[in-house]
């Protein structure tokens, strides 16, 4: 075993594991990564319980006592999921005191189907932060024209966001406009700035999988050339947009009130395609103030033969622009591409989340009492 995960950790990049279930908390083998792997953070979303849940093992008891009391399927899997998360944060409180609120963190997601509907977003974000009831949770928001209202408003009320499904530069920008645009609300409202937390949800191996597909459907040389390079050009250059939004005056009103920088942290770094690198999103995309979140398979893979080489986004923005015009000029449309993966990761989120309650009322209906 290398010790890349330490490096990650020196070079500061927040290692998080992209992955919850109640076994992993029961069994002590979250404490275990946090104590061994680095691990200061854990993301959730409704694939990863929908895989927790349908599997089953640990839930049988709470399932049962919900049955009895005749909950709805809706109220069952919040509770079910708050619970694990109420249960995370408690086990990765110490990071959060040491950290000063900076990790230590767990997310949570809004329902996935209210998306598009900005009201119930910022009731249902209210209502998962007092449901878990912990200083360390995040509520994931989409980036999608709906959500970037809410996390302003919910910024505001002093709740901390995980801003989910970024895949453009330009949604990027508008996301961190709307945290500021929140901190300004908590700041007016009297709220001490230095509480609030958030991260930037920007999503990588998606975007290679996509334009990849379409490289592939050109079939030149040229084409070839450009597969596995655009998810990394996007990412790179959207490190060079934090670094200059959290450098303006408007950012330096805000810093002087204690507030923090909104961290870029990388998604789905889980490597889709077998010619890659196991760890290129993660040894490939190292800077400071970042956080990776990482499916089990990919943290692994870089606690066993990742090679960590310092800084490797500062540096290479002119070459990151160069290679996405690159792919624009074989006719690849990247606002086309990035549009299509918000709207099929906020359906695939949606489509988890129906098969979670599909199979939580079946389980429901199983364990219910019979009646007397």
């Amino acid at each position: 075993m290398t010790d890349a995960l330490k490096r990650l950790s020196d070079e500061g990049v927040a290692i998080w594991l992209d992955d919850l279930s109640r076994k992993r908390i029961t069994s002590g083998n979250l404490a275990e990564l946090i104590d061994q792997q680095h691990v200061v953070g854990v993301t959730t979303n409704p694939a990863i319980f929908q895989k927790a849940i349908s599997g089953g093992e640990g839930y049988e008891q709470q399932l049962a006592d919900l049955a009895a009391r005749k909950v709805t399927v809706e109220e069952a899997i919040r509770m079910i999921t708050t619970a694990d998360v109420r249960d995370a944060a408690d086990i990765l409180r110490p990071v959060y005191d040491s950290t000063e609120g900076q990790d230590g963190r767990v997310s949570i997601e809004v329902d996935p189907r209210l998306a598009h509907n900005t009201p119930a977003t910022i009731a249902e974000a209210k209502q998962l932060a007092w449901l878990v009831d912990r200083p360390n949770t995040l509520i994931k928001i989409p980036a999608t024209k709906a959500g970037l209202p809410a996390i302003t408003e919910v910024i505001g009320k002093g709740i901390s966001v995980n801003v989910t499904l970024i895949f453009s530069l330009e949604r990027y920008r508008e996301v961190m406009d709307a945290y500021l645009a929140g901190l300004e609300k908590a700041k007016a409202a009297g709220l001490d700035l230095s509480k609030i937390h958030s991260v930037a949800s920007f999503f990588v191996s998606r975007v290679d999988s996509e334009i990849d597909k379409r490289l592939d459907a050109l079939g030149t040389d040229e084409a070839k050339a450009l597969k596995g390079k655009a998810a990394l050009a996007n990412a790179r250059l959207a490190y060079e947009a934090y670094e200059e939004v959290f450098s303006t005056e408007r950012w330096a009103a805000l810093d002087k009130a204690h507030a923090n920088k909104q961290r870029p942290l990388w998604a789905s770094t889980g490597v889709k395609d077998p010619a890659y690198k196991d760890t290129l999103y993660v040894v490939d995309l190292v800077a400071p103030g970042t956080v990776n979140t990482m499916p089990e398979g990919t943290l692994e893979a870089t606690a066993d033969h990742g090679e960590v080489a310092g800084d490797t986004i500062r540096g290479t923005y002119e070459q990151s622009r160069a290679e996405l015009a690159a792919v624009a000029k074989l006719g690849i449309s990247y606002d086309d591409v990035v549009q299509l993966l918000e709207e099929e990761g906020v359906e695939k989120f949606a489509v988890s989340w129906n098969d979670l309650l599909k199979s939580t009322e079946a389980e429901l209906e199983r364990l219910a009492p019979t009646e007397a």
